[in-house]
């Protein structure tokens, strides 16, 4: 992508959006308000029991969904050229991306006030990417077409139409999380002040954003490197939030070519990265009634440094944190300094590393609280990780008698 053509394009978006939020503030009605009804409202599902049954029932038509995502992208980039701008160069992610997309709606048709809700949270985000509603509109007819030529002469109007109510509901949904983030940058620019190797794939990276970010302890945002614009990832802030704007990442490389390795191996104190919108909701209530759980694998670590941050301005009560740190060897563990420091500095914290992967750090859960007499079913727990380290910690710990509702991970795999 040509750079200063794309950052002349984010600055018309800045101005347009700056235009719109000032004729809002002179004018309260002139902005009408989203309309629920049709914008990821509950009043309205996206589509009723008729069209459930006609896209489940010819789901076999478009799926799996490569081929229809690979023939949509060809017809809105042929169609449109100027979109191919907004795209990272690899579309790898984007395509998987997408294709979780489509399996997401198609699996909760019958959950409108769900969908609403993450399509609204999407809306918000993808204002970093430059969206508008009329890319929207472009996206609808290539879809249309991919879905056409896929599915053949078994395609009909009833099909495209159950398709289009769907898709319909979900970007109203967008364009209402949009409108309603108006006042917020759509990116936070950050300049890197600190890039450590704590090993060859692992970095420990400290920014300082450029205007005050909102976020809590807990929760992540997604980063942009400079040397991959479009190509965004998403990192758990590893501090509570601080009076110098000075947030820590911990990135771990996952590949060849993608955003991890920009950030561990090509990234240097002085550059400038983006940094999307604060989201998840790993956080502490107000008033934290129950001790806490934390369980994390790998860089899993981050989110819970900074829940232990926030703990720590708060009076100590009479509270008690237990953290399991696990890690497949004891040199995979980081952040060791850290680990050693802070069990010394708060008195209600209890730190145990387990060495040997999922398994054993699910195990020595269950074996430290029998071992103890501790009874997990009375935390409220949060869990960090690898997605299959969740998992069969989130199972463990529902085993246990953990309720469900007391148990706080991020978004795995499958949900957009």
């Amino acid at each position: 992508m040509n750079t200063t053509r794309g950052n002349d394009y984010y600055a018309l978006l800045a101005r347009h959006d700056a235009m719109r939020l000032r004729r809002q503030m002179l004018s309260p009605g002139a902005v009408a308000a989203p309309d629920r009804t049709t914008a990821g409202g509950a009043h309205r599902p996206p589509c009723d029991e008729a069209d459930r049954r006609l896209i489940l029932g010819g789901l076999h038509l478009v799926t799996p969904f490569d081929d229809l995502i690979t023939h949509l992208y060809e017809v809105m980039f042929g169609r449109w050229p100027y979109l191919r701008s907004l795209f990272p160069d690899s579309m790898t992610f984007q395509r998987q991306h997408l294709a979780q997309v489509f399996g997401y709606l198609t699996d909760r048709l019958d959950r409108p006030d769900e969908v609403a809700a993450t399509f609204t949270r999407l809306g918000r985000d993808h204002r970093k990417l430059g969206v508008r509603p009329a890319h929207y509109e472009a996206f609808e007819a290539a879809l249309c077409e991919a879905l056409r030529a896929r599915a053949g002469a078994r395609w009909t109007a009833e099909l495209e139409g159950a398709w289009l109510r769907m898709l319909r509901f979900a970007v109203g949904a967008m364009v209402a999380g949009a409108d309603a983030a108006i006042t917020e940058p759509p990116a936070w620019h950050a300049t890197v002040v600190g890039h450590e190797l704590r090993r060859p794939d692992l970095a420990v990276l400290r920014v300082r954003t450029h205007e005050r970010y909102p976020y809590r302890a807990g929760q992540y945002g997604a980063l942009e490197a400079p040397s991959l614009p479009h190509a965004w990832r998403q990192y758990s802030m590893a501090c509570a939030p601080r009076a110098d704007d000075e947030i820590e990442f911990h990135v771990r490389r996952t590949g060849a070519g993608g955003v991890s390795e920009a950030l561990v191996s090509r990234t240097r104190v002085g550059d400038t990265l983006r940094l999307g919108p604060a989201a998840g909701t790993m956080t502490l209530d107000g008033h934290l009634t129950h001790d806490l759980l934390l369980v994390a694998g790998g860089t899993g670590l981050a989110p819970f440094k900074a829940l232990v941050d926030e703990l720590g301005t708060r009076p100590p009560g009479d509270r008690r944190v237990h953290l399991f740190v696990g890690a497949r060897h004891r040199a995979d563990l980081y952040d060791r300094d850290w680990l050693a420091d802070v069990e010394r500095r708060r008195p209600w914290l209890r730190v145990l590393p387990v060495f040997g992967g999922t398994p054993a750090t699910v195990a020595a859960v269950r074996r430290h609280g029998e071992r103890l007499g501790l009874d997990w079913s009375g935390r409220a727990a949060a869990v960090s990780g690898p997605p299959e380290m969740v998992r069969a910690t989130v199972a463990e710990l529902r085993d246990l008698g953990l309720p469900a509702d007391r148990i706080r991970h991020d978004p795995l795999p499958g949900a957009p």
